[in-house]
């Protein structure tokens, strides 16, 4: 068992650390503020933190909202001396497993960490152990491609957190993945059974937003020859999963607060309010805690919203999983397309491994059905991942010049001879040249 006591009062921290160290808790670490604590509990897989509240500059809350999306195996146990309702069910829903007030009898405390460890351990025999096949991840999460430990983690909490039918919150970049974290959710969830209504915010007109969402009855407004139902009965009985939640109009965020506390709204020019059961699954890259701040967010519908949420990282941050990724892509566009590619040599599978990918699994199922779309022979190189896209023009095999090879032909022509394990027939064809041309030139090569 590895814990972390975080606490800005030295005397609280080797206080804790003793009696932890005699109750036979060897490996335990300090530290004495909130900046330096997030850093290491994102670095170190540490099994328990305790975590007091109260800090200058970084404060405890600031530390679990930093740090429990991306380390979700991690189990946070709150000791303050403030005891208050309202920053208690803050914290559980921010992901922390207890909230102890100072002083903290030792026995209720050690008692805490013992649940917590049995937590952990139930979490640890549903996540996926980072060498298993990707066959292994539960089904309701079946759709995501992974060995990467920490999506796997990310996966284990999201099962265990759907189970509630509570809202959730998905972050992370664009193109990392959150819809389809989100059908996850759905499937696992009390509902599967129900409708899952995607909806891209940022995608509605100002305009349009309250009868997409409320529906309308017939002749509510001018054109409207027919009723209309909006997102939210759509969704009674599943999911409803909004995507970019961050550009919802400020006064439409008090209303979807109101659907979500009573369960009822009515439709635009109706009398009659309908009652719906839905689960809320939201998703956004941007930072909403800036967005409150600024006003532009209610901060209380955050907090909703936020009920329990995860955060996917980009895929630069799980290389592991590009090659896995790579291989899926390439099925899938092979089938579309009707071709049929075996895989990509090393250059090109060392060339998708170096990227960083801004546009993250988005942008690397692009590239290879890009690549797919311009491979002529068995195997992707790397000139069907050039970044501009465009193919380089050759002319037909029956060709009897060499003007197909670039300036620095040679190291072309070398390249390619390597990808084919020096297969020259294979190197000629992928050259658009004939044999006899291609070792005509190794031959200039030798002299």
């Amino acid at each position: 068992m590895k814990i972390l006591i975080v606490d800005d009062e030295d005397m609280s921290l080797s206080s804790v650390k003793r009696v932890l160290k005699w109750r036979g808790i060897r490996n335990v670490e300090v530290c004495d503020n909130g900046r330096e604590a997030i850093n290491r509990i994102r670095q170190e897989n540490f099994d328990i933190v305790l975590l007091d509240l109260l800090m200058p500059d970084v404060d405890g809350m600031q530390v679990l909202e930093s740090t429990k999306p991306f380390c979700p195996g991690t189990e946070f146990i709150i000791l303050t001396a403030v005891d208050d309702i309202q920053t208690t069910v803050r914290a559980m829903r921010q992901g922390a497993y207890d909230y102890l007030v100072k002083p903290v009898d030792n026995e209720l405390l050690f008692l805490s960490i013992e649940r917590a460890y049995e937590r952990k351990g139930l979490l640890a025999g549903l996540s996926i152990n980072a060498g298993c096949d990707a066959e292994d991840i539960p089904t309701a999460f079946a759709d995501t491609i992974t060995r990467d430990k920490q999506v796997k983690a990310l996966i284990s909490y999201a099962q265990v957190m759907a189970r509630s039918g509570n809202p959730m919150m998905i972050t992370g970049e664009s193109g990392t993945g959150k819809e389809l974290m989100a059908r996850g959710i759905h499937r696992a969830g009390p509902a599967p059974a129900g409708p899952f209504v995607a909806v891209n915010v940022s995608a509605i007109p100002a305009t349009m937003f309250e009868s997409q969402f409320f529906g309308h009855a017939k002749g509510a407004f001018t054109g409207a020859e027919s009723a209309h139902s909006g997102f939210f009965e759509q969704a009674d009985g599943g999911t409803l999963f909004l995507d970019e939640i961050g550009e919802l109009p400020i006064g439409l965020q008090s209303k979807l607060l109101r659907v979500l506390e009573e369960k009822t709204f009515t439709p635009l020019g109706a009398k009659i309010p309908v009652r719906v059961d839905f689960r809320l699954v939201s998703a956004t890259n941007t930072n909403l805690d800036a967005a409150c701040q600024e006003g532009r967010f209610r901060i209380d519908l955050m907090y909703r919203l936020k009920s329990a949420y995860v955060c996917l990282p980009p895929l630069r941050q799980r290389r592991g999983d590009i090659a896995l990724l790579a291989g899926h892509f390439l099925q899938k566009a092979c089938l579309r397309h009707q071709k049929n590619i075996e895989g990509f040599s090393a250059e090109a599978m060392n060339l998708l491994m170096q990227k960083n990918y801004p546009g993250n699994i988005r942008e690397l199922a692009q590239m290879v059905e890009n690549a797919v779309l311009l491979a002529e022979g068995s195997v992707i190189l790397p000139m069907h991942l050039d970044g501009n896209g465009m193919p380089e023009i050759r002319p037909s095999p029956s060709s009897r010049t060499l003007c197909t090879l670039k300036e620095n032909d040679t190291a072309h022509m070398m390249f390619v001879l390597s990808s084919t394990e020096g297969n020259r027939r294979e190197a000629a064809r992928i050259l658009g040249i004939t044999l006899r041309q291609l070792q005509r030139k190794l031959a200039e090569t030798k002299d």
